[in-house]
């Protein structure tokens, strides 16, 4: 526990204000948690919205006015050091969310060596480099630690992500049953397509017409089911892949 005498809840890749990671660290706050987050810039600038050097004190500013206690950490996860760092500038983590990504398309014939590289060391080998963390450093009652990764199905000309993303998968849901003598619980989200900023107008409307709900997704609703999952009513649910996607098809 804090020093605010809330657990401590770690958010991963939340360095965007209009991010699910952004929103899942805004969530878990309202609901009572400190919350120790990751950004890491240097990818920011690689991606077509590039960097964005406010958010790491908005969301400071939203999760104390949550009456939370923030901790920002950057970090380059494709560093295998920085899991341990990062838990070392957070502190007693309670509750560990992976919301990090490493997301370049590419497909098949076009993919790099070094571009499948960096997917794997960022979405796989940093989630169980987390992951194992975690677990060595938890010290919380029995039954009250978690685990929620962010995951996709989509590897058509996204192969290195898609792919990344099906290992980490597999970690998580490992952690499940490798985990289960700290009573710590593992789950994975597909949230589907989120509108984050990426979607182009042609895109939103093909998503759109292939949802039920007819509309896109927002990371609000993945902030909600991630704080649920991370909530004493969530405590059951464990080693599953959840879909929370407005019936998305």
């Amino acid at each position: 526990m804090g020093t605010t005498g809330r657990p401590l809840a770690l958010v991963t890749g939340a360095g965007r204000r209009i991010g699910i990671g952004a929103a899942i660290a805004r969530k878990l706050a309202e609901t009572g948690w400190d919350i120790a987050f990751t950004y890491w810039p240097g990818y920011d600038e690689r991606m077509p919205w590039g960097r964005d050097d406010e958010t790491p004190a908005e969301l400071t500013a939203a999760i104390e006015g949550h009456g939370g206690r923030a901790i920002a950490v950057e970090a380059d996860l494709t560093d295998p050091s920085a899991a341990s760092r990062v838990f070392g500038e957070a502190g007693d983590v309670r509750g560990l969310v992976l919301s990090h990504a490493e997301s370049v398309d590419s497909g098949i014939l076009d993919t790099t060596v070094e571009s499948f590289d960096r997917h794997f060391a960022v979405n796989a080998r940093a989630s169980w480099l987390l992951i194992r963390e975690f677990a060595r450093q938890f010290t919380g009652p029995h039954g009250t630690g978690r685990i929620v990764a962010l995951t996709s199905d989509h590897t058509t000309g996204n192969l290195p992500y898609g792919a990344s993303k099906g290992a980490l998968d597999r970690i998580v849901i490992a952690a499940a049953t490798e985990l289960r003598g700290q009573g710590i619980t593992a789950n994975v989200v597909n949230p589907g397509p989120v509108d984050t900023g990426w979607i182009s107008p042609a895109l939103a409307a093909e998503l759109v017409a292939r949802t039920p709900l007819g509309r896109l997704g927002r990371p609000e609703d993945t902030a909600s089911l991630v704080a649920f999952l991370c909530s004493p009513a969530g405590a059951w649910i464990n080693g599953q892949l959840l879909y929370s996607n407005g019936g998305f098809h």
